[in-house]
Order: structure tokens, then C-alpha cells, then sequence
């Protein structure tokens, strides 16, 4: 990405200095906190790594619908993490729509500083998707497989917008998980 003296100076700045347009970093994510959203694991398989390949995952608030005809959803990447890093090199992904019960499987995937992939899928139970060969979360309200048809750099994260290739309802039971100031939560 080109740096001008502008993204220069923003990438640089400290915890609640005003960006040159006026709002902090903290000021930012203390107002978009009071936004409720879904959480989705997002999924995929990345095939050259080792003789079988390894399953990636990670838990995503910045997911959504984009277009009906034809169907196609958005989900923001952090640039330079494992999963933008692996679905800029193949295009195939799963989202699971987690209940409320799945508390433990976002926390799992968000986690910093987190073992291997391989190990936090281990006792989580799975399909694998027959179009993007990625694992669909068993207990999730709804899972889709999607194909990348295009990528945004957007500031310091990376819109994939993926084409949905399938769409199933393993699970009727519960709500959703959401997420509001900095929690994960139930409706109701």
C-alpha cells in the first residue's frame, strides 16, 4: 500500500490522539461498541499447508448481506492476518451463524496470541463444506459457503465480498450471539 505523509501519520498515532479529521481511535470504538451485530466464524481450508492442509477460523462481527440477485455477502478482514492473508490467495470460504449457545467457539477464534488452528478446531464439531471443502460449525443457525468475487482495501482492513454458492439451516434452536460493548450477548 502507498504511504503519503497522511496514512503515515495515522498509522502512528497513539491511544486516543485525534486522527487529523478529529475523532480517536478509542473515541471510534467506544461509538461503534453501542452497535449490536451478529458474530460468524468464518472458515477455510487452506490446502498447501502440509501433506492434508490446515483448517483456518476466525470470528467475525463485520459481516453482512450485500445483494440478493445474485447472492453475495461481505465480511471485513484485518490486513495481514491469516485468514485475509489466505483468501487473497484462493477464493473459497464458510461462514457458521453462531447461536447463542456458541459463546466459547467466538471467544476460541478471537483470541490473541492463539495456538494453531488445527488445535482449536479439534473438538468443536464440523462438516466439511462440499463447495469450499471449509468446516461448517455444527449447532450453527445457518452456514454458507461463498466465493470471493471481490477484494476492497478499506483503511486497515480488507473487504472480501463473497458470492454465496450455498446456503443450509442445520439449526433452529435458540438466537443468535451478538456483540455490544464489547461482549458477547443474547437478545432478549
Amino acid at each position: 500500500m502507498l504511504q503519503t505523509p497522511l496514512t503515515a501519520s495515522l498509522s502512528t498515532l497513539a491511544p486516543g490522539t485525534p486522527h487529523p479529521v478529529g475523532v480517536s481511535n478509542d473515541e471510534f470504538r467506544a461509538a461503534m461498541s453501542r452497535l449490536a451485530a451478529g458474530v460468524v466464524l468464518v472458515t477455510a481450508h487452506d490446502s498447501d499447508d502440509g501433506p492434508r492442509g490446515e483448517d483456518v477460523g476466525m470470528t467475525a462481527t463485520a459481516f453482512m448481506s450485500v445483494s440478493l440477485d445474485p447472492p453475495l455477502v461481505l465480511v471485513s478482514l484485518r490486513n495481514g492476518s491469516r485468514m485475509d492473508d489466505l483468501l487473497a490467495e484462493q477464493p473459497l470460504w464458510a461462514v457458521s451463524l453462531l447461536s447463542e449457545s456458541q459463546r466459547h467457539v467466538a471467544g476460541r477464534f478471537a483470541m490473541k496470541g492463539r495456538i494453531s488452528d488445527r488445535l482449536l478446531f479439534e473438538d468443536i464439531p464440523y462438516t466439511r463444506g462440499e463447495a469450499s471443502g471449509a468446516p461448517l460449525v455444527g449447532g450453527a443457525l445457518a452456514t454458507l459457503e461463498c466465493r470471493t468475487e471481490q477484494r476492497v482495501t478499506a483503511g486497515d482492513h480488507t473487504l472480501a465480498i463473497g458470492r454465496v454458492l450455498t446456503a443450509h439451516l442445520p439449526s433452529a434452536e435458540g438466537g443468535p450471539l451478538t456483540y455490544f460493548r464489547g461482549r458477547y450477548r443474547q437478545l432478549g
